[in-house]
């Protein structure tokens, strides 16, 4: 079982790693995401320092709005969480394909 620590530290690292991906501050993730202006930098920064982990609504929102799947910040294993990642960015139809090919294995 994954410790709570582990648990926000690795969605801390995850949420990092998916806004930089798109080149935006902590300020304009809170700010999309619906956090007040005047406190959404100190409240990502808070999320990618593992000091406090948003409720799953707040991760569903933020997911959202760096056009990831929730899911993807929090799997424990990397391989996973990069499928998943990738998943997230194919077609309706694509994803279809790729689910058929997974179950013919």
């Amino acid at each position: 079982m994954v410790s709570p620590a582990k648990d926000t530290t690795l969605l801390a690292k995850r949420l990092k790693s998916a806004r930089e991906r798109i080149k935006i501050s902590q300020m304009e993730l809170g700010v999309r995401a619906g956090i007040d202006e005047f406190s959404a930098s100190a409240r990502i920064n808070q999320y990618e320092r593992g000091k406090h982990a948003p409720d799953f609504n707040t991760a569903k929102t933020l997911a959202k709005v760096l056009g990831i799947p929730t899911a993807y910040l929090y799997c424990e294993d990397e391989s996973l969480a990069e499928l998943i990642a990738l998943y997230g960015q194919l077609s309706a139809s694509q994803k279809k394909a790729v689910l058929q090919f997974a179950k013919s294995l």
